[in-house]
């Protein structure tokens, strides 16, 4: 319980109370395989969110291994998944996002959760390389793993954008469409409307020389991307781009 704090504290960029959470556990953990995996994971966790991944990386590995010897699956995937994004280079990355794939594949649906995290980064991962066709496969993985869990609506909210964003850069927007509109309904649903997709939504409306609809999408990620990504500026590129989506002078007054 004390790790899970320490965790929350980091989450909140609290790193100092974490930290004297994280010592207050040590003192209990005795000779507990799965406390002492916890420990370290959360301490890699508060380092790596301090800043300083060059000393997250050994914790994350110590974790997995101890986590290993318990044969807590859960911790040991979620350490590999910490592990691939504190390593120093691709090869890292993809080394210990395969190794946490392989036990996230094997283990029940608690464990199995870890695969939508874990091909999302790798997702991202080719996206960035240039490797589209491997994002896409690697997203649409990661989409039908997050529609295991139908609750987690969030989630299966981003893979749509993964695999839509994704199906744009590759020339076709219209497959793309009807994923970022069922995504848009799901979010606007629950009461909690996404500037991030409707961006994706407007970009892909304006490739489908659908103006009007980009033209309304854009506005409303205008007024969304401002406060919930700290990212976005007025004067940036793509505020630049969402403003000529939005028609100029009318973006504001939307």
């Amino acid at each position: 319980m004390l790790t899970q704090l320490a965790r929350v504290e980091g989450c909140a960029a609290v790193s100092r109370r974490g930290e004297r959470i994280i010592d207050e556990a040590e003192t209990l953990a005795a000779s507990s395989e799965i406390a002492r995996a916890r420990i370290d994971l959360e301490r890699g966790r508060l380092r790596r969110t301090g800043g300083n991944t060059a000393a997250a990386l050994p914790l994350f590995v110590a974790a997995f291994a101890l986590a290993l010897e318990a044969d807590t699956l859960y911790v040991a995937v979620d350490a590999a998944h910490m592990a691939a994004l504190a390593a120093p280079d691709q090869q890292g990355f993809l080394d210990w996002t395969d190794r946490g794939v392989v036990l996230a594949e094997r283990g029940d649906p608690d464990v199995r959760y870890w695969l939508g995290p874990l091909l999302n980064n790798l997702g991202w991962h080719h996206y960035e390389a240039g490797d589209h066709e491997g994002a896409l496969a690697a997203f649409r993985r990661a989409l039908g793993e997050r529609e295991r869990n139908l609750e987690n609506r969030a989630a299966i909210e981003i893979a749509l954008y993964a695999v839509a964003k994704t199906l744009r850069t590759l020339g076709r927007p219209d497959e793309g469409a009807p994923l970022l509109e069922r995504a848009v309904v799901s979010a606007d649903g629950d009461g909690r409307p996404d500037g991030w997709i409707c961006e994706e939504l407007a970009e892909t409306y304006a490739a489908l020389g659908r103006a009007e609809s980009a033209r309304d999408n854009a506005r409303r990620a205008l007024l969304l991307l401002p406060e919930a990504d700290p990212e976005f500026g007025p004067d940036g590129e793509r505020a630049m781009r969402l403003s000529e989506l939005a028609g100029d002078e009318d973006a504001e007054e939307a």
